[in-house]
């Protein structure tokens, strides 16, 4: 995205460059950061984080005081920080509000998002120091509440049935689901409680041993 911004960008300059002479170079850099800015605009709208940033930097390449630009430019890096979060990369995240902070230096908003990811990649590491593999019985809890969906609507499935049969057996089936439903939420909420106290506690989920007491997450001083 780096490379692409930059070469537009030279390719603009030397276009207002090249005007310059003639007397409309101001003009036209109007209109290129008009054009940008409404591509961004589009693209925000669109959810298209990317191109949105990409058109405002390039608008902002040429007047870097737009305040539609960098308000625009602003709001798009946190979109794409927030997105970077929610996928587990703190890196990139922390790398999208540096281009927000550049622009918007005193923005509460970048300020609180790279606190919150600071705080989580501390979390992070020692949880994963703690417990290696937390991630693989994370993704089985995952998976088995997905499941949960599943069963649910074969519940919703037989009350809808019975609204045009009135057959009970649709409502017994429905019970029978309701059943292994509730059954099924109370292993899981189990596995819950034990996955967290295996992160805490750092002791490997197919331990034999007896598990401690969970352990702080904070670090030990």
């Amino acid at each position: 995205m780096k490379r692409m911004i930059r070469l537009a960008a030279l390719l603009l300059t030397g276009a207002v460059l090249a005007l310059g002479t003639s007397g409309c170079a101001t003009s036209i850099a109007q209109w290129i950061v008009k054009e940008r800015t409404h591509q961004g605009d589009i693209a925000l709208r669109n959810s298209n984080y990317p191109e949105a940033s990409v058109a405002y930097q390039l608008a902002l390449k040429v007047d870097p005081s737009n305040k539609h630009a960098r308000d625009g430019l602003t709001n798009v890096q946190i979109r794409l920080a927030q997105t970077f979060f929610a996928a587990s990369k703190f890196e990139n995240a922390i790398d999208a509000l540096a281009v927000a902070s550049h622009y918007s230096p005193a923005d509460d908003r970048v300020q609180s998002l790279r606190a919150e990811i600071e705080q989580a990649e501390i979390k992070r590491d020692i949880v994963v120091s703690n417990y290696p593999l937390y991630k693989v019985t994370a993704a089985s809890l995952q998976r088995a509440y997905a499941q949960l969906k599943t069963q649910n609507t074969e519940i919703l499935q037989a009350l809808k049935r019975f609204d045009y049969t009135y057959d009970t057996a649709d409502l017994t089936s429905a019970i029978r689901q309701s059943y292994l439903l509730n059954e099924e939420v109370a292993r899981l909420t189990n596995r819950l409680q034990l996955y967290r106290q295996l992160v805490e506690s750092g002791v490997p989920e197919n331990s034999a041993e007896n598990l401690a007491p969970p352990a702080s997450l904070l670090p030990l001083p």
